[in-house]
């Protein structure tokens, strides 16, 4: 594809940039690309998102007389928002039961202009084209609402990305498949037998006219709550694809404790994503997958624990990809899909799991990850006390240079050391008895002398005939830090009661060079013990997991 630098007289735009523009759907863009051999050619950008001239876009909707008027289709979105209000759904039902069915009465509620734009809009397309564009039309309202009622096209589109190619005689599943958005995504358009169940009967209505249009494909949906009425008991799907509702925990936890699904455990009430996940497993055939969206906090949760362990003792899990944020429709935090695979055999079980960490990318790039946004993590590694299955953690860890990592902390442990036995000071055999016996100021009577001032977290002095360092050293007495201590251990200045001896400041200087080269020494010895506790865990971890191997 040529690269056309955009400029500001040569501005480029995307597909979805020219929708607006026009006032149409991104799927009456793509659908003009397919139609008009003379539709502006990308000149940028990549397979996934090209970009255009935008001056040759405008110079074709203009030849066309596209985005000159108001469109058919949102003509007629705007008809079915006056008459159905917020039953929205139920409108797009009742006009691809018209398109699907044309010899079947007309719904009452539907008006006859919409009947008319709609069956125009069929004519200039075709009548699955038509519904699905009013379908990408409430997707994108939804979105713009911050609901997830409906599946982004962003997620959309990774799901169909993990499926890659499904065999044409596969039976696809969706058990919470919404207006169908997934289950008509997913597969090629011949061949496939698909099936649905949606608990939402407005949803599950639109989604089955959907489906009549989808000629010539073999598609079934059907209503009903699939964790509590599952309508399709006795079906093994090859491939399983699912968003589930989420932060649902009124799923049917106390009626379901029995239920034969549970085989990797009993989720709790706070773990529906669980429950619909091996919802999901029990509809799979041997051999067959499971691609399920999930919110990022099931990789981790404390609660979930228990099951998570067993997908992955089992060889079920396969991968975990984390999308970028953004991709999810009503929020911006990431949100995971999850790969299972049923086994034929036991031997025919997973013994790693690839984890993809694409949370630094941006939504619309490409899905395909860089070498160092995956990894492949052996069982083993994944079965500690947590079972944390967060791909960012497990990717991170993986590309870790473990040899350059521990020669850096040893040298600088060498230094360390090294340096601390320089910065242990000079002393020599007192009188023995102690100096603020002898004559002293109390701090307070050189605060109010103007020769010290209150500091956080330690007074300083601010005349030169008193050291700042011989001050706080002698802060730090035995005597003083009793009264300056609280009983939790915290130091505070106590300006009532601390005293310090009097010295001339040549002395002064002295004492105040010992006290900040005892200070600098517990500073280093404090770094010293952080760095043997890095040092000690990566040679662990190192040797533990192959990076490091001890010299011959």
């Amino acid at each position: 594809m040529p690269q056309t630098p955009a400029t500001p007289t040569n501005p480029l735009v995307t597909g979805s940039e020219i929708a607006r523009i026009a006032g149409v759907t991104r799927a009456a863009v793509s659908n003009w690309r397919r139609r008009y051999d003379d539709f502006p050619a990308p000149v940028g950008g990549g397979a996934n998102s090209p970009l255009f001239d935008l001056a040759e876009v405008q110079a074709w909707l203009d030849k066309q007389h596209k985005g000159q008027d108001v469109t058919d289709e949102v003509h007629l979105w705007q008809v079915l928002r006056g008459v159905y209000g917020d039953d929205i759904l139920g409108g797009l039902a009742d006009i691809a039961q018209t398109l699907a069915a044309p010899e079947d009465e007309k719904p009452s509620a539907l008006p006859d202009q919409a009947v008319r734009l709609a069956r125009r809009m069929a004519e200039e397309r075709s009548p699955a084209e038509a519904v699905n564009g009013l379908a990408e039309r409430f997707t994108e309202s939804v979105r713009r609402a911050g609901s997830d009622q409906v599946t982004s096209p962003r997620v959309v589109r990774a799901v169909r990305h993990q499926a890659g190619d499904v065999a044409a005689d596969a039976v696809l599943f969706d058990p919470a498949c919404g207006i169908g958005t997934l289950l008509l995504a997913v597969g090629p358009e011949r061949g496939t037998r698909r099936h649905g169940q949606e608990a939402d009967a407005r949803s599950a209505r639109f989604a089955r006219w959907r489906a009549a249009l989808a000629e010539p494909a073999h598609i079934e949906v059907r209503q009903g709550d699939s964790l509590r009425a599952d309508q399709w008991p006795d079906l093994k799907a090859d491939l399983v694809v699912c968003d589930p509702p989420v932060s649902d925990t009124d799923w049917g936890r106390e009626d379901l404790l029995l239920d034969p699904r549970w085989e990797l455990g009993t989720p709790s009430r706070a773990e529906g994503e669980l429950a619909w996940l091996q919802h999901a497993y029990a509809h799979t055939a041997p051999g067959g997958r499971v691609i399920m969206v999930m919110p990022a906090s099931v990789a981790y949760r404390k609660a979930g624990r228990r099951i998570r362990a067993e997908l992955v003792r089992r060889g079920i899990l396969t991968q975990v990809t984390a999308l970028p944020p953004g991709t999810a429709a009503a929020h911006a935090l990431p949100v995971h899909v999850w790969q299972l695979r049923r086994p034929r055999t036991p031997d025919d079980a997973a013994t790693t799991v690839r984890m993809i960490d694409l949370t630094a990318n941006d939504p619309d790039d490409p899905l395909e990850p860089r070498p160092e946004q995956v990894t492949e993590v052996a069982q083993i590694d994944l079965l500690d006390d947590l079972v944390d299955l967060t791909p960012g953690r497990h990717v991170e860890e993986s590309h870790r240079d473990y040899v350059t990592e521990y020669d850096a902390l040893r040298r600088e442990l060498a230094e360390q050391v090294r340096r601390l036995g320089e910065l242990l000071p000079h002393l020599v055999a007192g009188e023995g008895s102690g100096v603020l016996d002898g004559a002293s100021v109390s701090v307070a009577d050189l605060i109010r002398a103007g020769l010290v001032r209150q500091a956080d977290p330690e007074p300083v002095s601010v005349s030169d005939q008193l050291d700042t360092d011989f001050l706080r050293g002698f802060l730090h007495s035995a005597a003083n830090s009793r009264r300056s201590t609280s009983a939790s251990g915290t130091f505070r200045f106590d300006g009532k009661g601390a005293r310090i001896p009097q010295m001339d400041i040549t002395a002064q200087r002295r004492y105040g060079a010992a006290f900040h080269a005892l200070r600098e020494f517990e500073e280093r010895t404090r770094r010293v013990a952080e760095l043997s506790r890095q040092i000690a865990a990566l040679a662990r971890d190192g040797l533990s997991n192959g990076a490091l191997k001890p010299t011959d």
